[in-house]
């Protein structure tokens, strides 16, 4: 009876969907446990070997979990929302949904693509998904879910004294009752302070223009990411060298009224909460730094001949009197106001200039050094003296205030940016406050060891005191405060995309009204065309039916908007982190039309056990969905204060590109060992033209391309073309992409889950070779054989053998432990170690190979259900228990010893490891093999060390 995997893994992934094995109970008496993969993005592409990587990981996790008891939620679905699938409908001609229905479910394009589809994909590679809960950012009954939390943020503030959000209408009451001199809110900068009198005066409009500054969700005119060549605004990690990573188009930084969250308000709960979860260091360093605490001052410098003030955060106000110029961001809103006539045409042009650099590229740029003057002075606090205001791009007008003071002495990039533009408009020479620090080379950045001096009141402190006595100061004169500030800024909330979740608002005087949630969802409605519209509208703008009746509560014609009962609707969509910002609560109740998920559901499954994804959501969507769960925690809906306990982030599995080296000025191909010193064009070619020898198959290769059709070749001496490899990154522009579909349907899914799990360490880079996977293969070839001969199944009742006992135990323990650690890799090769070992004892125990079954099941499903089955189990292997791990059988009662003769072995002998030297001794010495070395001679000396060594001599 031969393996054949095909067969096997048909069979059971159809037995599994049929039974619905794998669908968790929201009440168990089981314990619970609760394991997520990333949200997949469905792209045309398909999946290539490295993107289940991890979810092979998730997935030898949740069936070893159910093994040992747990009922696990183990849940699959689809961010299904985002810039991708627009930017193919453009280009295409197709409707987004109909591409992205057709990238999920598989079938033809309109193009006449042949697309695979993920969910056939992951079935094959038979994974333990509880498919039943399976979810879509894309879908309207998953979106209407975002569109409410999206209206219970528009409906909250942040309470500073408290520490966390509550109801608009809680603020509403202390406004009425005592005005807001006395609140202690997040809200934007420079609120006005109003009485109870004055606020109850106030007009509905103008009482809404005030809560606007205090919501949750807000809009506010902010500096975004503006991609003309798309049409939207772009988040950072959207953005490469300054162009836009979709498509290469410039981005500019641009002005523009969008709508905001306050995750600002979240800053300092964001810190606190790592240290509550089971995350690696690393990830939580990106965080931390992302959020940017700091502890500091904000100091006030009024500007010279103006009103304007500029105000400036600093963790070192006992500095201040190094003060020698202010750096002011590009587009801080106070350089057009301060700029002299004659500085204007070179600010603007400056200004102009590094529009186009995304904030990254500017703080990643150390090395260049620009800046203008703007022709204004600022008054320093103490001394009066005028301080020159500059403009740079090293500062950032979203971190801090967009404006730095300039302590040369003291910072690297001041120190840099004085001596480049020493002597010029006023830059004056750097002035030391440190003393007993030369500073002619470079800046003295250090806390530690200081002593200030020339600086007035502060000559002769330290750090600490020099500080505080600043800051006392600076309260003193009314120019300055101590403060903490964070680098994180409020995440904007808006994107000019068609291909988003729509808004659930519309406009009234201009100003935005939330749509009651028992009409939601808003359904994105029909466009003929997905650009923004002629006059630079987004995408929505091209919508006949896009307006909303406030009388029918409904969605209506544009046509109708008379702003009297028929109102527009908001033109900008949501990002795509607004559905993966709270989807793992979807998946505890995935059916529930009322609410997201019940409190039943909540409560029970309160947060997700393991969370395994890639390393490049360090910060953004980690950090938007422990925000979103915070907030929601706030408002009694999550039951955790944090959503994901224990975080593993997989490494890459990199391709292996091949190369064909193309001779210089030819269309002449020569082999990799026949290059020598002659000049080549190495050009990438697809790895499926090549075998695991590295040899090109020269026919496919010339099928390929039109201009290859021609192409000669050199061989090597063995009349072969042989490619160059190298380790890259899997991409189709590399041609070195492989599909899991191949494997499976070559080696089974079995092999590829066990071989991607064998590559390495899951939390490391590494790359593919496919020529590795046949030795995996025939490892389950021998698994096979010991269960079955080519009659059938010869397993039988004999008692196991104590070494048949050893070898199981061993990988029960080593399994289990491995497992336990996320150490996959070495589970596999144990497993190989123990197949060895029982084939070479001829163990065919059913008492060792149904728990080597179930040992190897989560690694290897469907083989190991086969086998099940095939031992007479009429039920899943699934949930059987894990076998149990008993010591007694790894205790060592003898010694295999080896016996020599002066120094060199001749036999060894199997002997009890609780004999004395004694009898050892005369064991060895009544051998007949010691008798014949020895030869009727007696031994000068017997050596022996027990349970080591036996040695004669002489």
């Amino acid at each position: 009876m031969k393996y054949n995997p095909n067969e096997i893994e048909a069979k059971w992934q159809k037995y599994w969907a049929e039974n619905q094995t794998f669908a968790a109970k929201n009440n168990s008496e089981k314990p619970k446990h609760y394991v997520l993969d990333m949200f997949p993005y469905p792209s045309g592409a398909g999946l290539h070997v490295g993107h289940p990587l991890g979810y092979i990981a998730s997935d030898v996790y949740s069936r070893f979990k159910r093994h040992q008891g747990f009922n696990v939620l183990h849940p699959m679905g689809y961010d299904s929302f985002g810039l991708p699938a627009e930017q193919y409908a453009i280009q295409t001609g197709q409707r987004p949904e109909d591409t992205t229905r057709v990238n999920i479910d598989g079938g033809v394009d309109k193009e006449g693509k042949q697309i695979a589809g993920y969910r056939k994909q992951l079935d094959k590679i038979g994974f333990s998904f509880d498919w039943a809960r399976e979810v879509r950012t894309s879908n309207p009954d998953y979106y209407k879910h975002t569109q409410w939390i999206f209206i219970q943020l528009f409906n909250s503030w942040y309470c500073r004294k408290q520490g966390q959000a509550f109801d608009i209408s809680d603020l509403v009451k202390v406004f009425e009752e005592s005005g807001n001199a006395l609140v202690e809110a997040v809200c934007d900068d420079n609120v006005q302070i109003f009485t109870a009198d004055e606020w109850n005066s106030y007009s509905e409009d103008q009482k809404e223009k005030i809560l606007l500054q205090y919501r949750l969700t807000y809009l506010a005119e902010t500096e975004v990411n503006w991609c003309p060549g798309l049409g939207t605004v772009l988040a950072n990690d959207e953005i490469v060298n300054g162009v836009s990573e979709r498509g290469g188009f410039p981005v500019i930084r641009k002005k523009m009224t969008q709508w905001s969250m306050r995750i600002s308000a979240y800053a300092e709960r964001l810190l606190e909460g790592l240290n509550d979860i089971d995350w690696s260091e690393s990830i939580k360093e990106s965080q931390r730094n992302w959020i940017g605490k700091s502890v500091g001052a904000m100091v006030t410098f009024k500007v010279k001949n103006h009103d304007e003030v500029i105000d400036v955060f600093t963790t070192r106000p006992d500095t201040i009197f190094g003060v020698t110029f202010m750096t002011l961001a590009p587009e801080h809103d106070l350089v057009a106001k301060i700029t002299t006539p004659e500085q204007k045409e070179a600010v603007e042009a400056y200004i102009e200039k590094t529009s186009k650099r995304s904030e990254r590229e500017r703080m990643a740029d150390v090395k260049t050094i620009s800046g203008v003057f703007t022709g204004a002075y600022a008054e320093h606090p103490f001394t009066k003296e005028p301080v020159p205001v500059w403009i740079g791009d090293y500062v950032l007008a979203g971190y801090g205030t967009g404006a730095v003071m300039a302590v040369p002495c003291g910072d690297e990039r001041d120190y840099a940016f004085a001596n480049f533009f020493k002597g010029q408009n006023g830059m004056k020479e750097i002035r030391n406050i440190f003393a007993n620090v030369d500073i002619s080379e470079a800046a003295y950045g250090s806390k530690d060891n200081v002593e200030i001096a020339n600086s007035d009141f502060l000559n002769g402190l330290n750090y600490k005191e020099g500080t505080k006595k600043a800051i006392a100061k600076l309260e003193e004169i009314g120019q300055g405060t101590g403060k903490t500030n964070y680098r994180l800024r409020d995440a904007v909330f808006s994107r000019q995309r068609y291909w988003g979740e729509p808004f659930p608002v519309y406009y009234v005087n201009g100003l935005p009204k939330m749509i009651d949630a028992q009409h939601l969802p808003i359904i994105l409605p029909e466009v003929e065309k997905y650009l923004p519209t002629e006059d630079g509208l987004p995408p929505l703008g091209n919508a006949a039916v896009w307006a909303w009746d406030s009388v029918k509560c409904s969605v209506v014609s544009t046509q109708l908007i008379d702003n009297v009962s028929i109102f527009p609707l908001e033109l900008n969509t949501m990002p795509g982190w607004a559905g993966s910002s709270w989807y793992w609560m979807r998946y505890m109740d995935a059916h529930n039309e009322n609410e997201f998920a019940s409190k039943e559901a909540l409560k029970y499954w309160e947060s997700v056990d393991l969370y395994i994804g890639g390393s490049e959501h360090a910060t953004g969507h980690l950090l938007y969905s422990r925000f979103w769960n915070k907030f929601l925690k706030d408002k009694g809906l999550a039951p955790t204060e944090e959503p994901f306990k224990k975080l593993i982030n997989q490494g890459m599995i990199l391709g292996t590109t091949a190369y064909v080296y193309r001779l210089e000025g030819t269309n002449t191909f020569v082999s990799k060992n026949k290059i020598g010193d002659q000049k080549v064009q190495p050009i990438r070619v697809d790895v499926n033209f090549v075998n695991s020898s590295d040899e090109l198959n020269i026919e496919k290769f010339k099928a390929w391309r039109e201009d290859f059709g021609t192409a000669e070749f050199i061989f090597d001496e063995n009349g072969k073309y042989i490619v160059g490899r190298e380790v890259e990154k899997m991409s189709k522009s590399y041609y070195n992409v492989v599909t899991p579909d191949d494997i499976c349907a070559e080696y089974g899914a079995d092999t590829l889950r066990l071989y991607e799990m064998f590559l390495g360490p899951l939390e490391q880079a590494k790359p593919w070779n496919t020529a590795g996977i046949s030795g995996v293969f025939g490892f389950l070839k021998k698994l096979w054989r010991l269960y079955f001969d080519d009659n059938g199944l010869i397993v039988n009742n004999d008692e196991p053998t104590k070494d048949n006992l050893k070898s199981l135990h061993k990988t029960i323990k080593k399994v289990q432990d491995d497992i336990e650690n996320f150490s996959f890799n070495t589970s596999v090769s144990q497993f190989m170690i123990c197949v060895n070992e029982l084939s070479s004892q001829n163990c065919h125990s059913r008492a060792i190979l149904e728990p080597l079954a179930i040992l190897v099941s989560p690694y290897a499903p469907h083989i190991a259900e086969e086998l099940w089955a095939q031992l007479g189990h009429t039920t899943s292997i699934s949930e059987v228990p894990f076998p149990v791990f008993e010591e007694k059988h790894l205790v060592e009662t003898n010694k295999e010893y080896p016996v020599s003769f002066n120094g060199k072995m001749r036999f060894t002998i199997e002997l009890p490891l609780d004999l004395t030297k004694e009898q050892i001794e005369e064991i060895v010495m009544k051998d007949e093999r010691t008798q014949k070395q020895l030869d009727g001679r007696t031994p000068n000396k017997v050596i022996i060390v027990p349970g080591k060594i036996i040695n004669l001599v002489g």
